[in-house]
Order: C-alpha cells, then sequence, then structure tokens
C-alpha cells in the first residue's frame, strides 16, 4: 500500500451464529439451538475482542457489523456491551457505523427500539423477496406484510436502513422483477442489496439442483435480469457501487467498503475471518468449539496465517474490481499483474483504466471471475 496514505479505520466484524430455521439457499455459518447461555455467550464475545484490541492498539474505529445468523435476535444488552467495549478499545473515527442484520419478522421488529437505544444506527433487513410464494420457496418464516411492517419500523426506529432481495428465482421473468423491484424502490430505502440466487454446495437448494428437481435462470436470462437491475436502480438515484450493492452517493455501507478496499478489519465471534497486518485470522466455526476456545485460550483464534504477495494481490484484486471504483494499481505488489493484458485491446470491453485506476466495465462483472484468472500472474 502506498506509505503515504494515512491508516485507514479499522472495521469491527461480530459473528452472531444462531438462527431460528435454516434456509435451504443459506451456506453461511448458522445454526439453529434451542438453548443459547447468553450471559456466557456475552463474556465470550467481550474476550475474544480484547483480544483483538490487544493486537492492534492505537487504531481508529470506522464500523461494527453484527453478522450472522441472526444477529437481531442478540439481546440488546450484549449489543450495547459489544459497542462499548469497542468505542473503549478504539476511539471511533467520526461518526461510527453501526449496522445489525436483522430477520423483518414481528418478533424480533418488537426490538428494533430497543437494538437502537443500544447504539445501532445502520439495520440491514433480510426481506429476500415482496412475493409471498417466493418467500416460502426460500424457506422465509415471514410473508410480504409482515416484512413490510417490519421496514416501516426499521425506518422509524434507525437512522439508516438497507435491505436484500434475491432474484433470478426459478421461473422469474423480466417484467416480474421489473415489478418487485420498482415496488422495492418506492420504500426511499437509502440502500438495497440484490443478489442472484446461486447455487451453494452444501445447501438443500444445491441437493435439489443435483437431483434436477431447481433449476435457476440461465446466463443469458440472468444477463436480462441484471440489465433491468442496473437501469431501474440508477434511474431510482440508487446507483451500483459494488456488483450486488446500490446506493445514494454517500449512503455506502462504510463497513463493506473496508473489505472490498482491503483495509484492516478485526473479526470476532464464531467463524468470523479478519485481516491484520497482512495477517489472515480466523475464528474456530462451530459454536461450541468457538466457547470452548474462547474459555481456555481467551480467545476463539483457530488460525493466523501469513498471506504472501500472491494471496495479496489476488486478494486486493478480487475484492477492489467488485466496486465500480475499482483499485489503484499502486497498491498491488509489483509484477503481480499482467500488464500487458490489462493493456489489451482484447480487454477493452471488460476492463477499464485511467492511470493507476483499473476498474471492471458493466459488461465484465458477469465474468469477473474469469478476468482475474487472465490477469493475475501465478
Amino acid at each position: 500500500m502506498n506509505a503515504s496514505r494515512p491508516q485507514p479505520p479499522l472495521a469491527l466484524y461480530v459473528h452472531w451464529p444462531f438462527c431460528v430455521s435454516k434456509c435451504p439457499y443459506c451456506d453461511f455459518n448458522s445454526h439453529v439451538r434451542d438453548v443459547v447461555d447468553q450471559d456466557a455467550w456475552r463474556k465470550a464475545l467481550l474476550a475474544d475482542l480484547a483480544h483483538e484490541a490487544a493486537l492492534l492498539p492505537g487504531r481508529r474505529l470506522g464500523s461494527i457489523f453484527f453478522g450472522g445468523g441472526t444477529p437481531s435476535l442478540m439481546p440488546p444488552q450484549t449489543v450495547a456491551a459489544v459497542i462499548d467495549a469497542a468505542t473503549a478499545a478504539w476511539a471511533p473515527a467520526g461518526d461510527l457505523e453501526v449496522t445489525l442484520e436483522a430477520n423483518p419478522s414481528s418478533v424480533e421488529a418488537a426490538r428494533f427500539a430497543d437494538l437502537a437505544a443500544a447504539g445501532v444506527n445502520r439495520v440491514s433487513l433480510g426481506l429476500q423477496a415482496l412475493d409471498d410464494t417466493a418467500l416460502r420457496f426460500l424457506g422465509r418464516a415471514h410473508g410480504v406484510d409482515e416484512g413490510l411492517a417490519a421496514l416501516a419500523t426499521a425506518q422509524r426506529a434507525f437512522r439508516r436502513v438497507s435491505f436484500d432481495l434475491i432474484y433470478a428465482r426459478p421461473g422469474q421473468s423480466v417484467a416480474a422483477w421489473e415489478a418487485e423491484l420498482t415496488r422495492a424502490l418506492s420504500f426511499g430505502t437509502e440502500h438495497l442489496s440484490l443478489y442472484q440466487l446461486t447455487i451453494e454446495p452444501g445447501t438443500r437448494f444445491a441437493t435439489l439442483a443435483a437431483k434436477g428437481e431447481l433449476t435457476i435462470p440461465d446466463e443469458d436470462a440472468a444477463a436480462d435480469l441484471w440489465d433491468v437491475t442496473q437501469a431501474l436502480t440508477q434511474a431510482a438515484g440508487l446507483p451500483r457501487y459494488e456488483v450486488s450493492n446500490h446506493a445514494r452517493p454517500g449512503a455506502e455501507s462504510r463497513h463493506n467498503l473496508a473489505y472490498w478496499r482491503y483495509t484492516d478489519y478485526a473479526g470476532v465471534g464464531p467463524g468470523a475471518h479478519g485481516r491484520r497486518g497482512g495477517l489472515a485470522t480466523l475464528r474456530h466455526k462451530k459454536p461450541e468449539n468457538w466457547i470452548a476456545a474462547v474459555e481456555r485460550n481467551g480467545s476463539g483464534l483457530q488460525e493466523e496465517t501469513p498471506l504472501s504477495d500472491k494471496e495479496v494481490a489476488t486478494e486486493r484484486l478480487v475484492m477492489g474490481l467488485r466496486l465500480t471504483e475499482g483499485i489503484d494499481l499502486s497498491d498491488i505488489p509489483g509484477g503481480m499483474v499482467d500488464m500487458a493484458k490489462v493493456t489489451s485491446p482484447n480487454f477493452d470491453r471488460y476492463l477499464f483504466r485511467s492511470g493507476n485506476r483499473l476498474a471492471v466495465t458493466d459488461a465484465g462483472m458477469p465474468v469477473l471471475e474469469a478476468l482475474l484468472r487472465e490477469i493475475v500472474r501465478g
């Protein structure tokens, strides 16, 4: 990285692994448990956080993100305790962004005011669809009316609100998605995360797909859905700033930008990843293994691995080229990018270069992985 730049703020990710049920498309580290010892979990999260704080002294804190799992199931007092500990360890860099992922159920929406009082100022709501049949297909427990009521509650409780939708569902037409997205844009949130449905290994959808019982739109149909997504969000003033994320200018997720811009972030809680001074950190994934490690060692850390120049270059490119702003090539270790290919007319349709800045065009985003294989040297 350019040594003349000031050190960017640190991001903190806190993983809460518990859910009421497991969605059939989800490959996240989420678990269903009948009983959770809330006092033990609060104590363990604070210990895991203290471990990272001791290794990252003197940093400014730009964002906290409670992910999962379903972190809106966390007791508000646990959320408050984590925020207090984090801001005691690291001075906030200006207006601290504190995001919490939430399911749009009436039970969880009833806790939004308490979560806001605990210090959460941004919520990411997992609506996933505005169609009851689609929600049942996606294994969601809420219906459209309940989800929209939770959205209205969130907009009253929190300064900043985002919500997720999943599109390119089986049989979904361009016209149907256009109507659904138009409705979504009418609610006036500052941020939308719009994900094309993918079949992830190890999920129930993967099992169904292997049996031929589930088919998602092919590449051409998915591309048509992508095109209408970009046109509608751009017209509504929420242009894409990352492959799947759209925001009003200035309302981008500061926390997720830390990942995509490849700055340091601390990850605590089961299965949490982190990047700390050239090291990749990984916590134990299974909740019981993580909390046992914290009790035994003072942290849930499972691995701490130095990253090679090749790995750093690849990660910077993989993350940074997801952004419409692209990357600064001076941040990439020398010789790791095949500049002959980057400057080749054969790639003009997919890559845009201005000085040291390299970005992927709209045409290049759907083939980003193939582009990376071409331009990153082994």
